[in-house]
């Protein structure tokens, strides 16, 4: 049976070289072996005109081509000198086409960073673009705004978390992805189109094969094409213009939130843990200015988090394992704003619109069931119990609605509704916060169950979990799906919502690995390397959404609701709460202009005012404003049509003719360049260095947080103590540095501060602070003493007994001696002070007698089996020899040793150099038999 596989773009590289009258855009895949051409128009003043002949070049015809348009642009007067065609940018992908009040302009990806690996699909972070004006000045009409705009849209800092695949679908689960590619043949066979049902018959090594134009099964691939889901691609209006003029290759689309990875090693075993946060496009802005829902049930500060845990020693998407677990985070859908004119800290809330048949949650819940599936569960962290009433509102108006919404649906599908008042919880002192938020994650991952594409393992038979069979979900034949989300809300969505969706996160984790046999019970300890790395990545992904919505990082952190914050974090804090005041009160509105520019909610025209002259955005993004709704939905029957037929499985994932539409399929040979995600990865036309890769520089739990001590179990599950942690013993940092390095946080802690300090205002670390020993080297240096620095020299003296007592031991000379060197060594490190515990010892602690009987008797056990006069001169050979069990030739870059090959290899290789000569060795019986076979099949 045929496999499936996405179709990588192919085109990831691209020039642009420019004449007076038109652009040349030459865009070609990885490997530089096919090619595509744009001819963009310069001469037309205010419109787009694309030219893309649809047509692969090859590099011969492509420097063809490009050498006769340098002929043909060459002035008669410099015929012999410069020419008017010339090279203007390279770039790696298009962001898409704006204009403003002129022409049109042309934004490219110049510069790129490898942030993730997925199965063999490499993710990327922008990190420069480049913006480039399409008429020519000569026809330019120049406008006095232009500039004014033009400043306003490169106000979204296109290098800061946006994100783009050219072979994986960013806007899509991996649940979403894998499902895709599981879908069963006859699916495929009658959605491939007659035009694409030849098979390419030449492979890329150019191989000879006598199957080749058989298109077997086994040599057939659907190359699949899936149509992103734009509520969370933020450049589809910059390329729906362009979208039906050109090929698909050259559409490539980005996400904005979030992408991280790390490496965990568990034992030598890499496991890779990927957070990718998908921040929506609908209903974006900043935080003040972007609360509640719009009209269209599109809520403020809506983020889509999906963590993903794989075995990283095997890559395919079908011959490895692969687990994911998404959440969604999202203002509450109702009808609220806040009024910032006051300049308050706490603008009070304020309800615009009455609601009373709950109308714009039925929109935004209905797009929850149509992507998740059920159930749906709300956790509302806000708060209960205000002496005046503020986020209270909120929650009068968000369960009324709830339970108007649910009487509608059937009860196995009904809406959860979890409210919690995680505030007043943290000022207790009688009540654990990640301990109540640990149960109502256990039930929250029960409930809604996980994504993995293999079924159950045989360690799940050995070692059985009650709370394993108890999971929810829905089992497949090839493992298990996720059905349903758990929505997480605050008021501002930020910093308690973010320690919820860890904790939750945490919980999944443990099911993750557990499904993917890499513990014994899905349960993870706090403070074991594994959950530091977790934590450390979900403070990265709170901190870079937190920049984006609400001006500043995380305020409140894990280690504030542990209540292990160090003191000197609450300085911090304070600097960040004026940050985000400050951004709330004189950045926003300008960051709202540049994201409605952007996306093009507001379109400049000649004929409306300028953006700047709007007294609010309200219009933009409330459609029902500007024109009456042709039909209206029901208040009972309020979900899409056909949508509850696929409960608990989410609509989107069900295979119906309307979700079909959606994708394009071709067959392509199995070694076709579209579909050979290992050529894509791998590049072996290329020279890489290793040292540069992608998988070197990811954040490693062995080497960034396992102890840097001997003796210490490697476990990544092991519970260990602050002071214990690979972090601690680095080396401090600057600031600076944190910052670069996106505040890689410190997992070890002072001690705790009191429980009084922590208040509702008080916010957590974001960076530790580290020990100022430096890193340096345990096997060549001395014991170091924590002693006064006039304490140098007894050190030294200390050192020198510790060589003695070993010469001692080395010469032989009695056990005896060694004993009382061994003793006297001892009660020098004694009369010192406490020493650190590099090897996990402490040596300044006498060891017991028992300890002290078995090393003389040790040390008996080798004077008996070394017997060695005590007058003579000791010789090392005598004591110890040491023979090479195995011999290895010793090549150098002047002699290299022929290997050793058996004759069969020698008759296979040589048969096979014969081969591309032309001459053809004797067929054995074997071969004739499949010619045999082979001839049956085709001609008889």
């Amino acid at each position: 049976m045929p496999q499936s596989a996405a179709v990588i773009s192919g085109i990831q590289k691209m020039v642009l070289y420019e004449t007076r009258a038109r652009y040349f855009l030459v865009g070609s895949n990885q490997a530089q072996t096919k090619h595509r051409v744009l001819k963009i128009d310069r001469t037309e003043p205010k419109d787009l005109v694309i030219i893309d002949d649809k047509h692969v070049y090859n590099q011969q015809e492509v420097r063809e081509l490009l050498g006769r348009l340098d002929l043909g642009n060459r002035t008669k007067i410099a015929q012999k000198g410069s020419s008017g065609f010339s090279r203007a940018v390279s770039a790696f992908g298009i962001v898409g086409f704006v204009r403003f009040l002129e022409g049109y302009y042309i934004v490219f990806i110049t510069k790129r960073r490898k942030m993730a690996d997925i199965g063999g699909h490499s993710i990327y972070k922008i990190e420069d673009t480049s913006m480039i004006y399409i008429p020519n000045d000569s026809v330019r009409v120049a406008h006095p705004d232009e500039a004014r705009y033009v400043r306003i849209f490169q106000n979204v800092d296109l290098s800061s978390n946006f994100y783009f695949s050219y072979s994986y679908d960013l806007s899509h689960s991996l649940q979403y992805n894998l499902a895709l590619l599981q879908r069963p043949y006859d699916l495929w066979s009658s959605e491939a189109s007659s035009a694409e049902e030849e098979v390419h018959t030449r492979s890329k090594q150019n191989s000879f094969d006598i199957f080749e134009d058989e298109g077997l099964p086994t040599q057939v691939v659907f190359g699949l094409r899936n149509e992103p889901y734009y509520k969370y691609v933020w450049n589809g209006r910059l390329l729906e213009r362009v979208k039906d003029i050109v090929h698909h290759d050259w559409l490539m689309y980005i996400i904005h939130g979030f992408c991280g990875q790390s490496k965990l090693l568990i034992y030598g075993r890499p496991v890779h843990i990927t957070l990718i946060a998908r921040r929506s496009s609908k209903f974006a802005g900043t935080r003040f200015l972007k609360r509640g829902a719009n009209c269209e049930g599109d809520v403020a500060n809506e983020v889509e988090t999906e963590q993903i845990v794989h075995d990283a020693s095997v890559m395919s998407f079908t011959a490895g394992s692969y687990s994911s677990y998404v959440q969604v985070r999202g203002s509450v859908p109702l009808y609220w704003s806040q009024d910032i004119s006051t300049m308050m800290p706490k603008p009070p809330i304020r309800l615009d619109q009455a609601d009373p048949y709950a109308h714009v949650a039925a929109l935004h819940f209905d797009q929850m069931l149509q992507r998740f599936g059920s159930p749906i569960i709300i956790l509302n962290l806000v708060k209960k119990r205000e002496k005046r009433k503020h986020e209270k509102i909120l929650s009068e108006e968000l369960f009324p609605a709830v339970i108007n919404l649910n009487q509608f649906l059937p009860p196995d599908h009904c809406i959860d509704y979890i409210a919690w008042d995680m505030a007043r919880y943290t000022k207790s002192k009688l009540c654990n916060v990640l301990d109540r938020l640990s149960m109502i994650a256990e039930n929250v991952v029960k409930r809604t169950g996980f994504f993995i594409n293999r079924s159950e393992f045989y360690c799940h038979t050995l070692r059985p979990d009650e709370r394993w069979g108890d999971l929810g979900g829905h089992i497949t034949t090839s493992g298990r799906i996720q059905t349903g989300v758990l929505r997480t809300n605050c008021v501002d969505c930020l910093d308690r919502t973010n320690t919820a969706q860890f904790m939750v996160g945490k919980c999944a984790l443990a099911y993750q690995l557990y499904a993917l046999g890499m513990i014994d019970k899905p349960k993870l300890q706090f403070d074991t390397d594994c959950v530091r790395l977790f934590e450390e990545l979900y403070e990265d992904h709170g901190d870079t959404l937190s920049l984006q919505y609400g001006g500043s990082q995380l305020v409140h952190r894990v280690k504030t609701y542990r209540k292990i914050a160090p003191w000197t974090q609450h300085s911090k804090d304070i600097m960040q709460t004026l940050s985000r005041y400050y951004s709330n009160a004189f950045s926003d509105a300008d960051r709202q202009d540049a994201i409605n520019l952007f996306l093009q909610v507001y379109q400049p025209s000649e004929s409306k005012p300028h953006l700047w002259e709007l007294p609010t955005d309200f219009y933009l993004h409330q459609k029902s404003t500007m024109a009456l709704p042709q039909e209206r939905r029901s208040y009972t029957l309020w979900w899409s049509e056909g949508m509850l037929s696929s409960l608990p499985v989410a609509y989107d994932e069900v295979p119906c003719e309307e979700n079909m539409k959606k994708i394009k399929v071709k067959r392509v040979n199995r070694f076709d360049e579209t579909t050979d995600l290992y050529t894509e990865f791998f590049k072996p036309y290329e020279l890489s260095s290793f040292d540069d890769t992608f998988c070197v520089a990811m954040t490693n739990s062995a080497r960034e947080f396992m102890p840097k001590t001997v003796g210490v179990d490697p476990s990544p599950f092991t519970v260990r103590k602050p002071e214990e942690t690979g972090k601690s013993v680095l080396g401090s940092k600057s600031n600076k540095e944190e910052t670069l390095l996106q505040r890689k946080t410190a997992a070890s802690a002072p001690p705790p501060p009191s429980e009084e300090a922590i208040s509702s205002t008080s916010e957590d670390d974001s960076e530790e602070d580290r020990e100022d020993d430096g890193s340096v080297s345990q096997r060549s240096t001395p014991i170091k003493l924590l002693t006064e620095s006039g304490e140098s020299s007894r050190m030294q003296e200390v050192s020198m007994d510790l060589v003695n007592t070993r010469t001692i031991a080395a010469s032989g000379s009695g056990v005896a001696d060694f004993a009382r060197g061994s003793k006297h060594f001892i009660k020098e490190i004694q009369q010192q002070q406490t020493v650190k515990e590099p090897y996990g010892l402490n040596l300044a602690k006498l060891p017991a007698e028992k300890d002290l009987l078995i090393y003389e008797s040790f040390a008996h056990l080798g004077e008996n089996q070394h017997k060695v006069e005590r007058t003579e001169h000791i010789k090392l050979e005598n004591i110890i020899c040491l023979e090479p069990v195995s011999f290895f030739p010793e090549d150098s870059i002047y002699v290299v040793s022929p290997p050793q090959v058996d004759r069969d290899s020698r008759d296979v290789f040589e048969s096979h150099v014969m081969a591309g000569q032309g001459q053809m060795r004797v067929l054995c019986r074997d071969d004739v038999l499949m010619y045999r076979e082979y001839v049956k099949n085709r001609y008889m």
